[in-house]
């Protein structure tokens, strides 16, 4: 009698919770679309424009597409569709307004069918929704994933590709590891392998973290059953990655900085240890495959231009001491006066940056690790800087830097050609005088710098849980699988930047901005584990031991 009332009453209270929940989604989305489309429409432009959208520039006027600045085809190749179909640059901001809101949405469905690892889990259902849906409240209301949102760069549709990828993802894992659906688990594998080559491809900063997120798929193939799953799931793969990687590689062969840019960037980033490294193999007569006067010429210029940036732009780049930026882009860079070094020798001038590069790994491990390590501890400071808690973000100076990118030589020629270019840029000539400001409630403020300083926390709890939690048969059977989450959620914040560490700066703010979503995932898969380890620990399941084997309190 007692459980047939009780499960009545159950029975009456979901309606009532379902009703809530899809209140508040639908009430959540109308908001998030409305402040975005309440802001301008036409996108923003910055000095790194030109790459994206001259190749759709050139292909609507007649031209041939092609790369530019050694930018990757498939992000211009989405501006060009959108102005060939719409002709209008407001369709680009729409377009993205649209996919941050799709991002949210498939948050939402990868957070309810991850419960499907935790199928005993503690969380009522209404309380997992709750955290799933604010969650996806603080990223829709969040000022910095709108302005991306409105940049006419990549950054724009990072987020949308990072939550199909985890949506994949999830899906696959929960179809090959937990419900042993054979074929399905094929289809979202392709799709997985898929999105990680996109993510790589439209943002190469994120190619780590693409092979992070492959994980799942790669344990896959070690096990022993299922062989013409793993032949189907790696032939569409296969041809998946082709169909991105391909037209990338044939677009690729005629831009000179495709070839030149990752090279040079290691380089100029590391040019102090390289400068130390040179003079030592000076002093020491080491063999390196440079003439003594070769050598001696360039470490004299690149001693000369890295006190010249550091006292050009003082305080820029404080944790490396000098400005990479200004070796590479300077007139006088180091950059061009190796060119001029190596007689505009393309292949011989990538040879030299790649030989130091290795050479100081080779000789100065130590160091170049200690550098990693303090870029890395940019990231993983006491407040995340993946959270933007300003109160208020400007548009106008955007727009203001997007006019003057856009009237540099050559550009003007280019696009004076296209007149929905004409009238974009005389439409953001006016939104550099009088464009609104995002601003960010007090609410939302204040859970931006809850979650910031609580990630560094957060992420080494859950480190130490779930190594407990794997440790304990017991907890390992109920709670293996959502500590194994946590930590490859947490693991695409690793994997993105360690590469930056390696390669560039975390102090350019976009490196860590841009990884917001799935900061938040991350922290909120970290909240969901503690609930469930803190149910299991303190008692309020009854556990099962020899001593007890009804699991009697």
């Amino acid at each position: 009698m007692i459980e047939r009332a009780a499960s009545g009453k159950s029975a009456g209270q979901k309606p009532n919770w379902r009703f809530f929940y899809w209140a508040w989604v639908v009430v959540l989305f109308a908001w998030a679309a409305w402040q975005r489309f309440a802001l301008p429409l036409d996108p923003i432009a910055d000095l790194d424009t030109w790459g994206y959208l001259a190749p759709a520039l050139r292909k609507l006027v007649g031209a041939e597409f092609g790369h530019t600045y050694g930018r990757n085809f498939v992000y211009p190749g989405f501006v060009f569709l959108l102005l060939r179909v719409f002709g209008d640059f407001r369709a680009i901001v729409i377009a993205q307004h649209l996919l941050g809101l799709l991002a949210a949405g498939l948050w939402l469905f990868t957070w309810k069918r991850a419960r499907n690892f935790v199928p005993d889990s503690r969380l009522s259902r209404p309380g997992h929704d709750s955290l799933g849906l604010l969650a996806a409240t603080v990223f829709l209301w969040a000022g910095e994933p709108m302005r991306w949102e409105m940049q006419l760069r990549p950054e724009g549709v990072c987020a949308f590709l990072v939550s199909l990828n985890l949506f994949f993802a999830f899906q696959f894992m929960a179809c090959a590891f937990l419900e042993k659906r054979s074929w399905a688990c094929v289809g979202y594998g392709i799709g997985s392998t898929c999105t990680s080559v996109m993510l790589a491809s439209v943002k190469p900063s994120f190619a780590l973290l693409a092979i992070a997120a492959l994980l799942p798929v790669g344990i896959f193939f070690c096990r022993r059953s299922w062989f013409r799953q793993k032949i189907a799931l790696g032939a569409g793969a296969v041809i998946g990655a082709a169909l991105l990687l391909l037209p990338e590689y044939y677009l690729s062969r005629d831009d000179e900085v495709s070839r030149t840019f990752l090279p040079t960037s290691v380089f100029v980033t590391h040019a102090n240890l390289i400068r130390d490294q040179m003079a030592e193999d000076l002093e020491s007569g080491a063999k390196v495959p440079y003439d003594r006067e070769r050598v001696t010429r360039i470490h004299d210029a690149l001693k000369t231009e890295i006190a010249k940036s550091a006292a050009a732009r003082p305080g820029h780049f404080w944790s490396l001491g000098f400005d990479p930026d200004y070796l590479m882009y300077a007139k006088s860079s180091i950059a061009l006066q190796l060119r001029q070094e190596f007689d505009h020798d393309v292949p011989a001038l990538c040879a030299f940056y790649r030989f130091y590069y290795r050479r100081i790994w080779q000789e100065r491990p130590f160091l170049v690790l200690k550098r990693v390590a303090q870029q890395m501890a940019l990231f993983y400071s006491e407040m995340c800087p993946a959270y933007n808690r300003e109160k208020s973000l400007p548009l106008a100076n955007q727009y203001a830097d997007g006019v003057f990118a856009l009237s540099l030589e050559p550009y003007p020629e280019l696009w004076t050609s296209y007149p929905p270019a004409v009238q974009f840029v005389d439409r953001i000539k006016l939104l550099a005088e009088n464009a609104p400001v995002i601003r960010q409630p007090f609410p939302i403020r204040i859970t931006l710098s809850l979650l910031a300083g609580l990630y560094r926390p957060l992420l080494w709890v859950a480190l130490a849980l779930g190594a407990f939690a794997l440790v304990r048969p017991q907890l390992r059977r109920r709670l293996g699988w959502l500590a194994a989450l946590v930590l490859f959620v947490y693991s695409y914040n690793a994997a993105g930047c360690l590469e930056v560490a390696v390669i560039h700066s975390l102090e350019v703010r976009r490196y860590a901005t841009v990884q917001v979503f799935f900061t938040i995932a991350a922290q909120f898969f970290a909240l969901w584990f503690f609930w469930e380890m803190a149910s299991a620990i303190w008692g309020r399941e009854k556990i099962v031991s020899p001593a007890n084997p009804r699991g009697q309190g």
